[in-house]
Protein backbone atom coordinates (compact mmCIF):
# COMPACT_ATOMS: atom_id res chain seq x y z
CA UNK A 1 0.00 0.00 0.00
CA UNK A 2 1.49 3.31 -1.02
CA UNK A 3 2.43 5.37 2.05
CA UNK A 4 0.17 8.57 2.56
CA UNK A 5 1.95 12.30 2.01
CA UNK A 6 -0.33 15.51 2.67
CA UNK A 7 1.64 17.22 0.20
CA UNK A 8 1.26 15.33 -2.61
CA UNK A 9 -2.08 14.46 -2.25
CA UNK A 10 -3.36 17.82 -2.22
CA UNK A 11 -0.81 19.73 -4.58
CA UNK A 12 -3.07 19.66 -7.60
CA UNK A 13 -5.08 22.27 -5.29
CA UNK A 14 -2.41 24.61 -5.45
CA UNK A 15 -2.45 26.80 -8.23
CA UNK A 16 -6.50 28.04 -6.91
CA UNK A 17 -4.68 27.93 -3.72
CA UNK A 18 -1.30 28.90 -2.99
CA UNK A 19 1.28 26.11 -1.04
CA UNK A 20 0.51 27.83 1.91
CA UNK A 21 -3.79 28.21 2.09
CA UNK A 22 -3.03 24.74 1.31
CA UNK A 23 -1.56 24.15 4.91
CA UNK A 24 -3.44 26.89 6.56
CA UNK A 25 -6.92 24.48 5.14
CA UNK A 26 -4.87 21.84 7.15
CA UNK A 27 -5.34 23.09 10.17
CA UNK A 28 -8.63 24.43 9.84
CA UNK A 29 -11.84 22.38 11.62
CA UNK A 30 -14.99 22.59 9.63
CA UNK A 31 -18.11 21.37 12.00
CA UNK A 32 -21.29 19.41 10.10
CA UNK A 33 -24.35 18.31 11.47
CA UNK A 34 -25.74 15.39 9.50
CA UNK A 35 -24.40 12.75 7.07
CA UNK A 36 -27.34 12.14 4.38
CA UNK A 37 -28.20 13.80 1.54
CA UNK A 38 -25.71 16.94 1.32
CA UNK A 39 -23.96 15.97 4.45
CA UNK A 40 -21.80 13.91 3.29
CA UNK A 41 -20.96 15.15 0.03
CA UNK A 42 -19.58 17.70 2.39
CA UNK A 43 -17.24 16.11 4.00
CA UNK A 44 -16.04 14.40 1.01
CA UNK A 45 -15.55 17.87 -0.62
CA UNK A 46 -13.54 19.23 2.32
CA UNK A 47 -11.62 16.49 2.64
CA UNK A 48 -10.36 16.41 -0.97
CA UNK A 49 -9.82 20.33 -0.41
CA UNK A 50 -7.28 19.33 2.43
CA UNK A 51 -9.00 20.93 5.52
CA UNK A 52 -7.21 18.55 8.04
CA UNK A 53 -9.64 18.40 11.17
CA UNK A 54 -13.88 17.62 10.81
CA UNK A 55 -16.36 17.33 13.62
CA UNK A 56 -18.79 14.91 12.38
CA UNK A 57 -22.28 14.55 13.99
CA UNK A 58 -25.11 11.87 12.46
CA UNK A 59 -27.40 9.16 14.28
CA UNK A 60 -29.18 7.57 11.28
CA UNK A 61 -28.52 4.27 9.20
CA UNK A 62 -28.19 3.72 5.55
CA UNK A 63 -31.88 2.85 4.45
CA UNK A 64 -32.70 1.63 0.65
CA UNK A 65 -34.35 5.04 -0.25
CA UNK A 66 -30.98 6.88 0.11
CA UNK A 67 -29.88 4.81 -2.40
CA UNK A 68 -30.62 7.31 -5.27
CA UNK A 69 -28.63 10.29 -3.57
CA UNK A 70 -26.49 9.99 -0.68
CA UNK A 71 -22.64 9.49 -0.85
CA UNK A 72 -22.08 6.02 1.26
CA UNK A 73 -25.16 4.71 0.14
CA UNK A 74 -24.37 2.15 -1.36
CA UNK A 75 -25.97 -2.26 -1.18
CA UNK A 76 -23.16 -2.94 0.87
CA UNK A 77 -23.52 -0.42 3.44
CA UNK A 78 -27.36 -0.29 3.92
CA UNK A 79 -28.20 -1.00 7.61
CA UNK A 80 -24.30 0.53 8.37
CA UNK A 81 -24.36 3.84 10.04
CA UNK A 82 -23.73 6.75 8.18
CA UNK A 83 -21.38 8.15 10.21
CA UNK A 84 -19.05 4.83 10.81
CA UNK A 85 -19.53 4.71 6.50
CA UNK A 86 -18.36 7.84 6.06
CA UNK A 87 -15.65 8.23 8.75
CA UNK A 88 -14.15 4.64 6.36
CA UNK A 89 -14.67 6.56 3.26
CA UNK A 90 -12.73 9.92 4.50
CA UNK A 91 -10.10 8.13 6.34
CA UNK A 92 -9.50 6.55 2.96
CA UNK A 93 -9.11 10.04 1.15
CA UNK A 94 -6.78 11.60 4.26
CA UNK A 95 -5.42 8.57 6.98
CA UNK A 96 -4.27 11.71 8.75
CA UNK A 97 -7.71 13.51 9.09
CA UNK A 98 -8.73 14.42 12.44
CA UNK A 99 -12.44 13.41 13.29
CA UNK A 100 -13.83 14.38 16.26
CA UNK A 101 -17.36 12.24 16.09
CA UNK A 102 -20.71 12.84 17.75
CA UNK A 103 -23.35 9.61 17.04
CA UNK A 104 -26.03 10.89 18.83
CA UNK A 105 -26.38 13.84 16.70
CA UNK A 106 -26.03 16.56 17.22
CA UNK A 107 -28.70 19.27 20.41
CA UNK A 108 -29.12 21.89 22.41
CA UNK A 109 -27.34 19.70 25.40
CA UNK A 110 -24.05 18.69 23.19
CA UNK A 111 -24.19 21.62 20.71
CA UNK A 112 -21.45 23.56 22.31
CA UNK A 113 -19.55 20.95 22.62
CA UNK A 114 -19.91 20.28 18.84
CA UNK A 115 -18.83 23.90 17.78
CA UNK A 116 -15.88 23.73 20.07
CA UNK A 117 -12.84 24.84 17.88
CA UNK A 118 -14.88 24.88 14.75
CA UNK A 119 -13.67 27.63 12.05
CA UNK A 120 -17.28 27.02 10.38
CA UNK A 121 -20.16 25.01 11.02
CA UNK A 122 -21.43 23.60 7.64
CA UNK A 123 -25.53 22.35 7.64
CA UNK A 124 -26.38 18.82 6.67
CA UNK A 125 -29.47 18.50 8.72
CA UNK A 126 -32.51 16.88 7.50
CA UNK A 127 -35.04 19.69 5.96
CA UNK A 128 -37.60 18.92 9.10
CA UNK A 129 -34.87 19.03 11.36
CA UNK A 130 -35.70 22.02 12.82
CA UNK A 131 -35.21 22.10 16.92
CA UNK A 132 -31.77 20.92 15.90
CA UNK A 133 -31.20 23.31 13.09
CA UNK A 134 -32.71 26.54 15.30
CA UNK A 135 -30.35 25.12 18.20
CA UNK A 136 -27.61 24.47 16.22
CA UNK A 137 -27.47 28.25 14.41
CA UNK A 138 -28.49 30.19 17.16
CA UNK A 139 -25.03 28.93 19.20
CA UNK A 140 -23.37 29.49 15.78
CA UNK A 141 -24.55 33.08 16.81
CA UNK A 142 -23.54 32.85 19.94
CA UNK A 143 -19.96 31.68 19.65
CA UNK A 144 -19.22 33.75 16.72
CA UNK A 145 -18.71 30.84 14.45
CA UNK A 146 -19.68 31.47 10.66
CA UNK A 147 -22.63 29.34 9.55
CA UNK A 148 -23.23 27.67 6.49
CA UNK A 149 -26.36 26.17 4.25
CA UNK A 150 -26.55 25.11 1.16
CA UNK A 151 -30.10 23.49 0.47
CA UNK A 152 -31.17 20.95 -2.17
CA UNK A 153 -33.61 21.86 -4.45
CA UNK A 154 -34.87 20.35 -7.28
CA UNK A 155 -31.86 19.81 -9.42
CA UNK A 156 -30.15 22.91 -7.99
CA UNK A 157 -28.80 24.43 -5.02
CA UNK A 158 -29.91 27.18 -3.08
CA UNK A 159 -26.94 29.08 -0.57
CA UNK A 160 -27.65 30.78 3.07
CA UNK A 161 -24.69 32.06 4.64
CA UNK A 162 -24.79 33.43 8.42
CA UNK A 163 -21.48 35.51 9.74
CA UNK A 164 -20.72 36.80 13.12
CA UNK A 165 -22.19 39.77 14.03
CA UNK A 166 -24.54 39.83 10.77
CA UNK A 167 -28.11 39.04 10.13
CA UNK A 168 -28.97 35.28 12.36
CA UNK A 169 -30.87 32.67 11.21
CA UNK A 170 -33.74 33.11 13.57
CA UNK A 171 -33.54 36.54 12.39
CA UNK A 172 -33.83 35.53 8.78
CA UNK A 173 -36.05 33.08 9.02
CA UNK A 174 -38.48 34.10 11.89
CA UNK A 175 -39.64 30.44 13.02
CA UNK A 176 -40.26 31.34 17.19
CA UNK A 177 -43.32 29.74 18.42
CA UNK A 178 -44.30 28.21 14.83
CA UNK A 179 -45.90 25.30 14.48
CA UNK A 180 -43.58 22.49 12.13
CA UNK A 181 -46.03 22.72 9.18
CA UNK A 182 -45.10 26.78 9.15
CA UNK A 183 -41.95 26.19 10.42
CA UNK A 184 -41.54 24.66 6.56
CA UNK A 185 -43.31 26.85 4.88
CA UNK A 186 -40.78 29.74 6.19
CA UNK A 187 -37.59 27.54 5.68
CA UNK A 188 -38.74 26.74 2.07
CA UNK A 189 -39.92 30.14 1.27
CA UNK A 190 -36.69 31.84 3.06
CA UNK A 191 -34.16 29.64 1.45
CA UNK A 192 -35.29 29.83 -2.15
CA UNK A 193 -36.54 33.13 -2.58
CA UNK A 194 -36.36 32.55 -6.53
CA UNK A 195 -38.18 29.30 -6.29
CA UNK A 196 -36.59 28.48 -10.21
CA UNK A 197 -37.49 24.42 -9.73
CA UNK A 198 -40.90 25.44 -9.81
CA UNK A 199 -40.95 24.95 -13.23
CA UNK A 200 -40.24 21.55 -13.83
CA UNK A 201 -42.28 19.42 -10.48
CA UNK A 202 -43.79 16.82 -12.87
CA UNK A 203 -45.82 15.08 -10.12
CA UNK A 204 -46.25 17.41 -7.33
CA UNK A 205 -47.99 15.02 -5.50
CA UNK A 206 -44.50 13.56 -4.43
CA UNK A 207 -44.21 16.59 -2.26
CA UNK A 208 -45.79 15.29 1.09
CA UNK A 209 -44.10 18.14 3.59
CA UNK A 210 -46.66 16.83 6.83
CA UNK A 211 -45.32 13.91 5.94
CA UNK A 212 -41.62 14.87 6.04
CA UNK A 213 -40.92 13.52 2.36
CA UNK A 214 -40.30 14.72 -0.85
CA UNK A 215 -38.33 14.27 -4.21
CA UNK A 216 -34.77 14.24 -4.11
CA UNK A 217 -31.93 13.91 -6.52
CA UNK A 218 -28.27 13.25 -6.41
CA UNK A 219 -27.74 16.65 -8.50
CA UNK A 220 -28.91 18.78 -5.93
CA UNK A 221 -26.12 17.42 -3.52
CA UNK A 222 -23.61 17.56 -5.53
CA UNK A 223 -24.59 20.98 -6.78
CA UNK A 224 -24.85 21.90 -2.95
CA UNK A 225 -21.25 20.33 -2.70
CA UNK A 226 -19.74 22.70 -4.67
CA UNK A 227 -21.21 26.14 -3.75
CA UNK A 228 -20.95 25.19 0.21
CA UNK A 229 -17.11 24.00 -0.06
CA UNK A 230 -16.42 27.14 -2.26
CA UNK A 231 -17.96 29.47 0.21
CA UNK A 232 -15.94 27.73 3.25
CA UNK A 233 -12.92 28.31 0.93
CA UNK A 234 -13.33 31.98 0.95
CA UNK A 235 -14.20 32.21 4.79
CA UNK A 236 -11.05 29.60 6.14
CA UNK A 237 -9.06 31.60 3.61
CA UNK A 238 -10.28 34.85 4.13
CA UNK A 239 -10.74 35.52 0.77
CA UNK A 240 -12.67 38.75 0.31
CA UNK A 241 -16.53 39.14 0.70
CA UNK A 242 -18.54 36.87 1.25
CA UNK A 243 -22.52 37.11 0.36
CA UNK A 244 -24.31 36.86 3.81
CA UNK A 245 -27.67 36.84 4.70
CA UNK A 246 -30.32 38.97 3.96
CA UNK A 247 -28.46 37.86 0.75
CA UNK A 248 -29.20 34.13 -0.70
CA UNK A 249 -27.78 32.49 -4.17
CA UNK A 250 -30.00 29.83 -6.09
CA UNK A 251 -28.56 28.33 -8.66
CA UNK A 252 -30.94 25.74 -11.09
CA UNK A 253 -28.28 23.26 -13.20
CA UNK A 254 -31.50 22.13 -15.16
CA UNK A 255 -32.58 25.61 -16.22
CA UNK A 256 -28.92 26.96 -16.40
CA UNK A 257 -30.11 29.91 -14.15
CA UNK A 258 -28.15 31.99 -11.18
CA UNK A 259 -30.10 34.15 -9.33
CA UNK A 260 -29.14 36.08 -5.69
CA UNK A 261 -32.11 37.74 -3.51
CA UNK A 262 -31.65 40.82 -0.94
CA UNK A 263 -34.81 39.94 1.53
CA UNK A 264 -33.86 42.80 4.14
CA UNK A 265 -35.76 41.82 7.45
CA UNK A 266 -36.12 38.34 5.91
CA UNK A 267 -39.31 36.32 6.00
CA UNK A 268 -40.93 39.92 7.33
CA UNK A 269 -40.22 40.75 4.21
CA UNK A 270 -43.33 42.23 2.26
CA UNK A 271 -42.46 40.12 -0.74
CA UNK A 272 -41.44 36.87 1.50
CA UNK A 273 -44.79 37.87 3.71
CA UNK A 274 -46.47 37.21 0.29
CA UNK A 275 -45.13 33.98 -1.00
CA UNK A 276 -45.73 32.31 2.76
CA UNK A 277 -49.50 33.58 2.55
CA UNK A 278 -49.76 31.84 -1.11
CA UNK A 279 -47.76 28.41 -0.23
CA UNK A 280 -49.97 27.89 2.75
CA UNK A 281 -53.41 29.01 1.37
CA UNK A 282 -52.75 26.48 -0.74
CA UNK A 283 -51.46 23.87 1.63
CA UNK A 284 -54.50 24.00 3.86
CA UNK A 285 -56.18 23.60 0.87
CA UNK A 286 -55.44 20.25 0.19
CA UNK A 287 -53.08 21.60 -2.05
CA UNK A 288 -49.11 20.90 -2.65
CA UNK A 289 -47.25 24.44 -2.24
CA UNK A 290 -45.51 26.49 -5.03
CA UNK A 291 -43.14 23.89 -4.80
CA UNK A 292 -40.79 22.54 -2.19
CA UNK A 293 -37.10 22.05 -1.09
CA UNK A 294 -35.91 18.16 -0.56
CA UNK A 295 -35.39 16.76 2.93
CA UNK A 296 -31.71 16.41 2.96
Amino acid sequence: MMSFDYRTAFSRNVGWVTADEQQRLRECRVAIAGLGGVGGYHALALARLGVGRLTLAEMDRFELQNLNRQAGALLSTLGRPKLDVLVDMLRDINPALEIEQFPRGVSRDNVAEFLRGADIYLDGLDYFAFEARRATFAACAELRVPAVTAGPIGMGAALLTFMPGGMTFEEYFRMEGLSEREQALHFLVGLSPGMLQRTYLVDPTAVRLEEGKGPSTVIACHVCAGLAAATCLKILLRRGKVLAAPWSMQFDAYRGKVVTNWRPWGNRNPIQRLMIAIARSRFTRGKQPLSASTPQ
